[in-house]
């Protein structure tokens, strides 16, 4: 049993996974690559820099994350994306909270990049993250398996320093992505029996644009917030 653990779940992450080991070797003894069958070179790679690599056969997000933590022995679990990256300030930050045994968790107020710029409003900075699990106070709700939910026996705290998070390299791999987070929550409202008005498909997008670029103050990002928004 050791006291922190890192673990990065991957599939087909070559070109941020040897970076984003590398800075975690930096500060953590045991980091591990939990895989989910990547065809590309994510695991010569990762293992290469350093890391651990458990391959599971991929079903959701959350069952993933919830096997990583019923499987690695550690007191303290810190879940990092491959295209997110720790500061030594936040992992200093890190240490002096698991020190501590008063939280099951902590949110990591995540600072993050899109299309190469920061991105400051539209609700993306902070954007909280809980990310870091004591790993006998954790277990994510099978119910959500996107943009997976921690349940927590105890209470959480908020760390300050901030997670880099270098996401989206181009539109078209954001515009990729969205479509496969929209397809997952597509099966979990139709799971429950919800469907679509013909008047969703117009109110819902402007409700969303206008919270992403008023009441989140996405116009601090300027053209590039309005795009992010639209």
């Amino acid at each position: 049993m050791v006291h922190l653990a890192a673990v990065i779940l991957t599939y087909n992450e070559a070109y941020h996974i040897a970076a984003c080991v590398r800075r975690l070797r930096a500060e953590v003894d045991t980091v591990i690559v939990w895989d989910s069958g990547s065809t590309d070179e994510t695991v010569a790679l990762a293992q290469a820099a350093g890391a651990l690599v458990v391959q599971r056969p991929f079903d959701n997000y959350a069952g993933q994350r919830q096997a990583a933590l019923d499987a690695v022995a550690a007191e303290w679990i810190l879940f990092i994306d491959a295209d997110e990256r720790v500061t030594p300030a936040l992992m200093q930050e890190i240490y002096a909270a698991t020190a501590q045994r008063e939280m099951a968790g902590y949110w990591l107020a995540r600072r993050n990049w899109i299309v190469g710029h920061e991105v400051r409003g539209g609700g993306f900075s902070p954007d909280y993250q809980l990310r870091l699990l004591r790993r006998g106070a954790a277990h994510y709700d099978p119910a959500r398996q996107v943009h997976e939910v921690v349940e927590l026996d105890g209470a959480a705290g908020h760390l300050h320093e901030p997670l880099l998070h270098y996401n989206y390299l181009s539109w078209a791999q954001f515009s990729r992505k969205q479509r496969v987070y929209a397809a997952y929550e597509a099966r979990i409202l139709a799971a429950r029996g919800i469907r679509p008005r013909p008047h969703n498909f117009v109110l819902q997008p402007v409700r969303e644009f206008r919270r992403r670029f008023l009441t989140l103050d996405g116009r601090r990002d300027g053209v590039f917030g309005l795009q992010l928004a639209l």
